[in-house]
């Protein structure tokens, strides 16, 4: 049997992504203009990758880069806060604004396509998102929680158009107001009003449960995102922090649902991109974390194989990024078969964290 290449299957997904960006933003002329662009620098970067591949070194296209740590809100059930991961106060020790721009300098010359910026709250480091923002050949998603959209960002997002803003909403308004607080969704929904009124495009990250599936999915609540002028939907499966939340986490059934769902929505509403993660494992050889496809790094320095599972044995303070991302810890876990067994939840790696606090402990 001919050996799964997984560089070929991830540059073929990056491949889908920006294509349906551009079909989703031919009737904005600024952004279409970006993203054809992009399609150009994107394809460049994937041949980076295969050169690398090519000699023996294997780099994923997409960084995850959580910029704070710091949040306004509290989520019900939210896993970065149960493993103290987000905090309320600013932390001291977190990355340089300067320190991120070496990294995503670095990630260019590498050929990674896509930095999603997360946190905490990432607009909460203005520094960061602006440096973002000069690095046009890098795509940035910015996950927020939408309360902090202001003039100035507006003009941000206006003149840099691979700076993306993806909402984040749970469903309707009474659903996302139970899990983020009272008052969040007007104030969502009031951003990406204004969003659309500039012509500046956005996406939604959906966190989906057995509870939400159904709405998230429904031809109605999707609608009400696309007429607001949404291009994106990631859907999100939800990953149990404790034992009581077990069963909102999808199992074997709803991600059937789901990956059904999300190819329908593809046929019949082209007009938006929709991203599952982390998407039908099955499909990709296994978990795409620990580097196959993409990895962390948290508002620290410290790389982690997924921000599910924050576990790190090298700081990129301390080395490069490429280095960082051939740690001790993520060739163990690429090579020792842990990313390849079914799990519940979003993250095999959540689900087997005592194997990789014993991975540690030995390295």
């Amino acid at each position: 049997m001919e050996a799964f290449d997984i560089q070929e299957y991830m540059t073929k997904g990056v491949e889908r992504v920006v294509s349906d960006a551009i079909k989703a933003t031919l009737k904005n002329p600024k952004e279409s203009a970006f993203m054809a662009k992009f399609a150009f620098a994107s394809k460049a970067a994937s041949k980076k990758r295969r050169k690398a591949e090519d000699n023996g070194e294997h780099i994923p296209p997409f960084l995850i880069a959580s910029i704070t740590s710091q949040c306004n809100l509290h989520c019900a059930g939210c896993y970065s806060r149960c493993n103290h991961a987000t905090v309320d106060s600013k932390p001291v020790e977190q990355l340089k604004g300067e320190e991120w721009a070496k990294i995503f300098d670095e990630a260019d010359d590498l050929g990674i396509s896509f930095i999603l910026l997360a946190g905490g709250e990432p607009m909460l480091r203005r520094d960061v998102i602006e440096a973002a923002s000069h690095r046009s050949n890098i795509l940035f998603p910015i996950f927020t929680n939408g309360t902090y959209m202001d003039e100035r960002y507006f003009e941000l997002l206006d003149n840099s158009r691979n700076l993306i803003p993806i909402m984040s909403i749970e469903g309707e308004k009474e659903t996302t107001d139970n899990r983020r607080g009272e008052g969040v969704y007007d104030k969502l929904v009031s951003s990406m009003d204004e969003l659309n009124k500039r012509g500046l495009i956005f996406g939604a990250s959906v966190t989906v449960t057995t509870e939400n599936l159904s709405e998230v999915t429904s031809d109605d609540f999707l609608k009400k995102l696309s007429d607001r002028g949404c291009k994106a939907v990631i859907f999100v499966e939800f990953v149990p922090v404790t034992d009581e939340s077990m069963e909102l986490a999808p199992g074997e059934k709803e991600r059937e649902i789901l990956k059904a769902e999300i190819d329908r929505l593809r046929k019949t509403h082209p007009e938006m991109v929709y991203i599952s993660f982390p998407g039908d494992e099955k499909s990709s050889g296994g978990c795409v974390a620990a580097g196959r496809g993409f990895f962390h790094i948290n508002s620290h320095g410290g790389a982690e194989p997924c921000p599910f599972s924050p576990y790190s044995d090298i700081n990129v303070r301390d080395t490069s990024l490429k280095d960082a991302m051939n740690s001790r810890l993520f060739r163990e876990l690429r090579d020792g078969g842990y990313l390849l067994e079914d799990h519940p939840g979003g993250c095999t790696l959540f689900e087997r964290k005592d194997d990789v606090e014993g991975i540690l402990r030995m390295l």
